[in-house]
């Protein structure tokens, strides 16, 4: 939180209204919206390639450490837990799968729900599944 209280972002004005209205969203909400926006523009909010090729060129001991750091996680329903419809609810958000398909992932615990997720997407829908009172791992 004192990084978020030391770096404070202006925020242009034809940008208020909506900055206001993103505020109100969840995390996973907003990661929602931005795949929405990926698509519905044909765009990719991801970092640009060259910046990623660059990194190697920095040296191999910075080399060898961004290789190590894993960059795509399986989120795995290990249990449901005791509120299983709740889990359910939550799957099928995640996924965006249909509320029958979602059930069968619950049931087939331990399975994943997500593979090969970003970081933050993977970190989100674990925080999601056990709010929801799930048992979850990321590999």
């Amino acid at each position: 939180m004192a990084d978020k209280e030391d770096k404070k972002v202006e925020v242009p004005k034809e940008f208020e209204s909506l900055v206001k209205e993103l505020d109100k969203l969840s995390a996973l909400e907003i990661s929602k919206f931005v795949k929405f926006l990926e698509e519905y523009w044909g765009v990719s909010a991801a970092a640009p390639a060259i910046a990623v090729a660059a990194v190697p060129a920095a040296g191999s001991e910075v080399a060898g450490d961004a290789e190590a750091e894993k960059s795509e996680f399986d989120v795995i329903l290990k249990d449901p837990g005791a509120q299983k419809v709740a889990v359910i609810k939550a799957v099928k958000d995640i996924t965006n799968l249909g509320l029958g398909e979602a059930k069968a992932i619950v049931d087939a615990a331990p399975k994943p729900v997500l593979e090969k997720a970003k970081k933050e997407d993977a970190e989100n829908a674990k925080n999601v599944l056990e709010a929801a009172g799930a048992t979850v791992d990321l590999a």
